[in-house]
């Protein structure tokens, strides 16, 4: 008997001690594709590498549980700037960033503030408020819905649109008669200007544009302007801040979202969040020297008066009125989020020159 006592007590202690030396579970890897048209230079793609990864991350290893495995593909490796949406919903990347403004008719809620220019020159504001009518209405999810995509968040990642060109101009009125380089909606303020005609393209084209003469002016931001070394082309910045505009939103494959353990799902949505102010921040922080480098490399800024401003906003069509309408008539709250959302830019202390809510 005691021989058996001890020969049980032995196996016990063996037991305990591989229990004390082994992990009481194993960490589950999860695979994850990330897709961007856009180069790894571009401020977003950048950020989601040295931000958004390592948070997502971090927060993960703080429960052990799982531990994503992460391939990311930029640059056209897999899909071009124009393809993010599609090749998220036909399982070409799990997650991606979209550029939104390429795809008004697919997704028409995301144009609310490109709909709504000369109001709020600042990322951070445009950035939340978006943010905030996309959880509030269900349009900008629904949306998304369609094409097979979760929403996560909206992203700006520039400060204020302005007018970059090939020729010293000294006024608004300079700008008649010009072609200017735009994408989505923006390409619409130049209905404002007499006999002015917008060519369609992408960031990664406007400097071939500018430099063949297909454009005369393109409409960027002083961020982007110096990432692509704008000034070598167009050295010569009309400085109307047209206004910040979400252009990104990060989603991931519907079938692929279902599959994720709730508690993953939970920290990819927070770290979007994060990652949406984490941007904008960085958009507003670079904008002064983006400027400065600017002009460093020979650009010169034209200032442009607060009446010209406002004549300019005042002679385009009302693009906000025209958007509400369009989404009522789909059934979806409109006029409703077009009011909600220029509230939430008065309360932060942004005043339009044009109330875009008034018909």
């Amino acid at each position: 008997m005691n021989q058996w006592i001890k020969k049980t007590m032995l196996s016990l202690g063996v037991v305990t001690a591989c229990l004390s030396i082994s992990p009481a579970f194993a960490t589950e890897t999860i695979k994850v594709s990330v897709i961007d048209g856009y180069p790894d230079r571009a401020l977003w793609v950048k950020e989601f590498t040295d931000f958004f990864i390592p948070e997502v991350d971090k927060r993960l290893a703080v429960t052990g549980n799982y531990k994503m495995e992460w391939r990311e593909n930029y640059g056209g490796s897999i899909v071009k700037p124009k393809g993010v949406l599609e090749g998220i919903k036909l399982g070409l990347g799990d997650i991606g960033i979209v550029t939104t403004i390429f795809h008004s008719s697919k997704l028409p809620s995301q144009s609310l503030s490109a709909v709504t220019p000369f109001v709020a020159a600042d990322a951070r504001v445009v950035a939340k408020a978006i943010d905030e009518i996309a959880k509030e209405y269900p349009a900008m999810q629904n949306e998304f819905k369609k094409q097979g995509q979760v929403y996560l968040a909206t992203g700006v990642v520039l400060d204020t649109y302005q007018m970059f060109g090939k020729e010293d101009v000294t006024s608004i009125k300079s700008l008649e008669g010009s072609k200017v380089a735009g994408a989505g909606t923006n390409l619409r303020y130049i209905e404002g200007i007499k006999d002015a005609a917008g060519v369609r393209g992408g960031l990664t084209d406007f400097y071939n544009m500018l430099q063949t003469g297909l454009v005369d002016y393109a409409m960027l931001w002083p961020e982007a302007a110096k990432t692509f070394k704008i000034a070598e082309v167009a050295p010569f910045m009309l400085n109307a801040n047209l206004g910040a505009v979400n252009t990104k939103t990060v989603t991931v494959n519907e079938s692929y979202w279902k599959k994720l353990p709730d508690e993953v799902k939970t920290v990819l949505q927070a770290v979007a969040v994060d990652y949406r102010d984490h941007i904008a921040n960085i958009a507003m922080d670079r904008a002064a020297e983006s400027l400065q480098a600017y002009v460093a490399a020979g650009g010169k800024i034209i200032e442009v008066s607060a009446e010209e401003r406002a004549a300019w906003a005042n002679a385009m069509p009302n693009l906000a009125a025209e958007w509400a309408a369009n989404l009522d008539k789909r059934g979806e709250a409109g006029t409703e989020m077009l009011n909600a959302y220029i509230g939430k830019l008065k309360d932060a202390g942004f005043v339009g020159v044009r109330d875009w809510t008034v018909k």
